[in-house]
């Protein structure tokens, strides 16, 4: 059976929000186990007073130390890169779809994007919109699994070394997440980490992402 700082424990580490919140200090204990009461007493099938809560979240508190920090992940300022005009297209993976992909390739129309990527099962091509077209003659639409127009990306280009330290994405993603701004998908070399969204989000996508850093950067194509 759970105890109240074991119950405690695993609500709070389950929430990287809190957690960061809670190691730095910013929530009030008294405001957070009232929060957390609910929960916790069906983890501990049984009621709970907010004072053995509280303790409960001083004693976590002291524990609880971030393994990263800005400082650590980011001597400079990374440059990001924004592109809009994409398409999504997700399609199925088969030999059909990878010869396809091949053609793409070796016809690659110049000033125009592509980014693949290739999972065990899927496939993700991002184009530049006017490109869909040619996917289409390629790709039969018996392969389709989704297609999204009307989409952009933000490229991050990453220090050498920066692939060895823990929390790199998550330092970008809570932020975006914070905000309500939806991913569409990601990719990501040992340098560059690239989010697509929704072109109405890529704008407030970039603010977000730049007020990470105290000088804001801009190389749009």
């Amino acid at each position: 059976m759970r105890t109240v700082p074991d119950g405690v424990k695993i609500i709070i580490e389950r929430s990287r929000y809190l957690s960061e919140a809670l190691s730095k200090k910013l929530i009030n204990h008294t405001a957070l186990a009232e929060y957390i009461r609910p929960e916790l007493e069906q983890l501990v099938f049984k009621k709970v007073s907010t004072g053995a809560i509280v303790m409960a979240i001083r004693r976590l508190e002291s524990d609880l130390t971030p393994k990263y920090s800005k400082s650590i992940l980011f001597q400079n300022t990374p440059e990001m890169l924004v592109r809009s005009g994409l398409t999504l297209t997700i399609v199925q993976r088969t030999k059909e779809s990878e010869d396809a992909i091949r053609n793409l390739f070796i016809n690659r129309v110049k000033g125009t994007f592509h980014s693949i990527t290739i999972g065990s099962s899927e496939i993700v091509i991002a184009v530049s919109s006017s490109l869909t077209p040619e996917i289409a003659r390629h790709i039969p639409q018996k392969l389709y699994i989704s297609q999204i127009p009307n989409c952009a990306l933000i490229t991050i280009y990453l220090s050498q070394n920066i692939s060895d330290t823990p929390g790199v994405y998550y330092f970008f993603l809570k932020s975006l997440a914070w905000e309500g701004i939806n991913i569409l998908q990601c990719a990501s070399t040992s340098r560059e980490f690239t989010l697509f969204f929704e072109e109405k989000n890529v704008h407030r996508g970039f603010e977000i992402l730049s007020s990470l850093f105290e000088k804001p950067m801009k190389k749009p194509v």
